[in-house]
């Protein structure tokens, strides 16, 4: 796998020496540092009135659920449109620039250059929930945090961009236009979403059961509640691998031509 490693370097220098990936951080840095004092306001005016709201849900006076919950809510819709911001250069901009024809001539194969360039974008998802999470790191100092259901529910939108980042790969090996790339992402980040809704539109039990098994927010409310379940993580897996396959077979087809 040395070059997957030597294509991941490349891609991961990229991406950190790209004004793009920090002027992401700044927006995600601009929305939440406007966000996240908003809803700790609103959290603890609700627990100085609770004892007026007796319709309050319990779960509300928690700061899991009233504040970090909606914090996440907020990164997940940035997340879909700012990862493929990322990725849609990754394989459109090679074509574009005729360097893909390069890369396919070199004695990498076409698993080890979608690992390579995948594992890369992955880096950068981590790097943008890292500064999603400073924001409650640091709440600690204010407040006592309960550290495990709060890292799960990280973990849970973090493998929510992981997913994002392979269907944007698939998206970017498409085409060679990169803009062509970000919106058929952003297309695949929305609608994935959706899935899920078809188990309130069917009748039969068995079909809901089908679309609750792989709606995206099923395997991703266990997590976010704290709770980390063997069918999730295989969930995710499953649509990353698909999907990682996907853009390998794309990259394969393109040494035939």
């Amino acid at each position: 796998m040395n070059g997957a490693v030597t294509i991941f370097k490349k891609e991961l220098k990229g991406f950190f020496l790209s004004p793009t990936f920090w002027v992401v951080c700044f927006l995600i840095s601009v929305v939440f540092s406007w966000v996240y004092p908003i809803q700790l306001n609103m959290f603890a005016q609700l627990l100085l009135n609770y004892v007026m709201q007796q319709n309050v849900p319990a779960n509300q006076l928690n700061i899991h659920y009233g504040v970090f919950l909606r914090l996440l809510s907020y990164l997940n819709l940035l997340l879909i449109f700012v990862v493929p911001a990322l990725t849609m250069k990754l394989f459109a901009e090679e074509k574009k620039m005729r360097t893909f024809d390069l890369l396919l001539t070199s004695p990498v194969t076409s698993l080890q250059i979608v690992v390579g360039k995948y594992l890369a974008a992955l880096a950068a998802v981590f790097g943008l929930v890292l500064v999603a999470i400073s924001y409650p790191i640091a709440t600690a100092a204010l407040a006592k945090l309960n550290w495990g259901p709060l890292l799960i529910a990280f973990f849970g939108i973090f493998l929510v961009g992981a997913v994002y980042a392979a269907m944007d790969l698939f998206a970017s090996s498409l085409t060679e236009n990169s803009l062509i790339a970000y919106v058929a992402s952003v297309m695949f980040n929305v609608s994935i979403w959706f899935i899920g809704i078809g188990a309130e539109a069917v009748d039969s039990e068995t079909a809901r059961k089908v679309f609750e098994h792989v709606s995206l927010s099923t395997h991703l409310s266990s997590l976010v509640e704290g709770t980390i379940r063997t069918n999730g993580l295989v969930f995710f897996a499953s649509i990353i691998v698909l999907f990682c396959f996907l853009a390998e077979r794309v990259v394969e087809s393109s040494r035939w031509r």
